[in-house]
């Protein structure tokens, strides 16, 4: 079994659209999938009807945090996309994000980089429901700011690039909570290994159920080590590529074996 825990959709700030995403997972040998786009839900409908089977889509959200330490993300897997509270938060993101977006851009001008919001929304294809950085660097590239994608994260809006704003949303305490309210498991996503002696202790008793351990580029020694602080608090490990779109390699290029995450799955009856 091939599985990829950490996917976007052209719902958030990826480069397909859920029901392609669906499709490509299963022509990259993927069997299990988790779309976890950014502080929406609005793509696990359509992702999980074109997978018609051949791929199980797992229902996930990657919630946007806020903490002394800089941005965190929250996964949350196996909600239940129909939770009220759930869609009020994707409500009140969208707005929030917009708003970040344009601090962004102005932070941008504030150089001489002159980037309208029109075409950040134009590089995204669409409007999507949660407007994000790939899709800033996507227009920046065009534009002839930067090289590739990876050159604007590194240069000008990476998280500690000149343009950078946080999105303020919710707290990890607070998306936890949310995301068990759900229903869910909440997940600390690509964690800092700096960081995962302060902080995790706190995340724990604030509910936290697992740590993302398996990432493309994260050498294995490092994953197995993040895999062990996990066991000695008694959380799930989980693993995902992180895929936006092609620049990042095909979809399923990276992929974990159940034997990996074999106590996440069976806690959500997989």
């Amino acid at each position: 079994m091939r599985i990829d825990l950490h996917i976007h959709s052209t719902a958030s700030d990826g480069s397909l659209a859920p029901a392609a995403v669906a499709e490509a997972a299963r022509l990259g040998g993927l069997h299990v999938i988790a779309l976890a786009d950014h502080d929406t839900i609005a793509g696990i409908a359509s992702a999980q009807v074109a997978a018609t089977g051949a791929v199980h889509v797992i229902p996930a959200i990657e919630l946007s945090t806020y903490h002394s330490s800089g941005e965190l993300h929250m996964l949350g897997y196996f909600i239940n996309p129909q939770h009220p509270e759930l869609i009020e938060y994707g409500d009140r993101a969208s707005g929030a994000r917009e708003t970040r977006m344009r601090d962004m851009l102005a932070r941008l001008g504030g150089s001489g980089i002159n980037v309208a919001f029109e075409e950040v929304l134009d590089a995204a294809g669409s409007k999507p429901s949660s407007v994000g950085r790939p899709h800033l660097a996507r227009a920046l590239v065009k534009r002839g700011y930067a090289h590739t994608v990876s050159d604007a994260f590194d240069r000008l809006i990476g998280d500690h690039a000149p343009a950078f704003v946080p999105t303020r949303l919710a707290t990890p305490a607070e998306a936890i909570d949310l995301i068990h309210g759900a229903g869910g498991l909440a997940v600390w996503a690509h964690p800092r290994s700096e960081l995962l002696p302060g902080e995790l202790p706190a995340f724990v008793e604030a509910g936290l159920d697992g740590v993302e351990c398996y990432r493309p580029r994260v050498p294995h020694p490092e994953s197995e080590r993040i895999a062990r602080i996990a066991a000695e608090h008694e959380l799930f490990v989980t693993g995902g590529s992180d895929w936006h779109g092609e620049w990042q390699g095909r979809l399923g290029d990276f992929a974990v074996g159940r034997d990996d995450v074999s106590e996440f799955l069976d806690a959500g009856g997989i």
